[in-house]
């Protein structure tokens, strides 16, 4: 007894002179992040960009316009959907795809912190998403702890790289925060352009890419890959292939164990190509990773922001 008296004594003194040397700020990080691992609040969020593209009539050239287009709608990205400002248009130069922005949060409370449980819904809550320097965006509350913002809804909203966004939730007198800093640029991928504008692959053929090396002294990001079909009309279909995580429980899973999506070398099946005469979008959204910023919020909040690059498929 005496011993172990003696050595909670010794730590707590250790403690007291660590903290006298003048490094509170390292003692106040360390507390806030004692803070964060037992909060029950937990924060899923994404912010994803694209940039505006466009199929050539040469791309276009065999498509079977008798197919009837898919519902209008906008690409597919964080087992969501959201519309660009404007609607794809047909031109002398093709089929025109605006650029897009859309922002998903998800805000919940968890029953354990050991992630065997998914998170139940905060009902009630406000969110918003503010840029650095800017100023807020509010989300619209789309329910079961939802929240959601897209570039159709407000025209004002853009990604930018090199930038940290703030995402806030707002619930009961309480307020949660978490953050993405330095958001990534475009990860310009070298097959996706190949001299004739488009990928000219087979139906059901695979396709592999490789992902640039990161700068020098820099961590990969993360890259999520969806591939979806698009009507001549500028119509999208239902996702043949993705690696997006699909619930808030695997977003907090992804944020835990990242690596499989920071690998070097891609492979998209066959199967992400089931028809010939068709053309296929490749999405890969080049994300960073943030998180918890408020000590009130679970330290494994997942919160994602990136843009993507994009590749054009015509199938034989």
């Amino acid at each position: 007894m005496y011993c172990y008296a003696r050595a909670r004594m010794n730590i707590r003194a250790s403690a007291f002179i660590f903290c006298s040397l003048g490094l509170f700020a390292a003692c106040e990080s360390f507390n806030k992040a004692t803070s964060q691992a037992t909060s029950r609040h937990v924060m899923v969020s994404t912010l994803v960009g694209t940039p505006a593209f466009t199929i050539s009539p040469a791309a276009l050239a065999g498509f079977d316009a008798s197919v009837p287009a898919f519902d209008a709608g906008g690409f597919v990205f964080d087992a969501g959907r959201f519309d660009a400002g404007a609607l794809p248009s047909l031109t002398d130069a093709g089929l025109e795809v605006p650029a897009q922005t859309g922002a998903l949060v998800f805000f919940g409370q968890l029953s354990s912190t050991d992630l065997s449980q998914a998170p139940m819904a905060v009902v009630g809550a406000t969110a918003t998403l503010t840029p650095e320097g800017g100023a807020p965006f509010t989300l619209k509350d789309s329910g079961n702890g939802s929240h959601q913002l897209s570039s159709q809804d407000d025209a004002s909203l853009h990604y930018q790289p090199n930038t940290t966004w703030t995402f806030t939730c707002t619930a009961e007198g309480q307020t949660y925060v978490a953050d993405v800093q330095n958001t990534p640029d475009v990860e310009h991928i070298a097959a996706f352009h190949p001299a004739a504008g488009f990928l000219d692959l087979p139906a059901n053929g695979s396709f592999t890419f490789v992902r640039p090396d990161p700068d020098t002294g820099s961590e990969r990001n993360l890259g999520f890959v969806t591939v979806v079909p698009i009507s001549v009309q500028g119509g999208q279909g239902t996702p043949t292939f993705t690696t997006i995580p699909q619930t808030p429980l695997e977003f907090l899973k992804l944020a835990a164990a990242p690596g499989d999506w920071k690998t070097t070398t891609v492979v998209i099946p066959g199967s992400a190509f089931p028809e010939a005469n068709h053309n296929y979008v490749i999405v890969l959204q080049s994300a960073r990773l943030g998180g918890a910023k408020s000590e009130n919020l679970f330290i494994g909040s997942a919160v994602i922001a990136g843009t993507a690059e994009v590749a054009v498929v015509k199938t034989h």
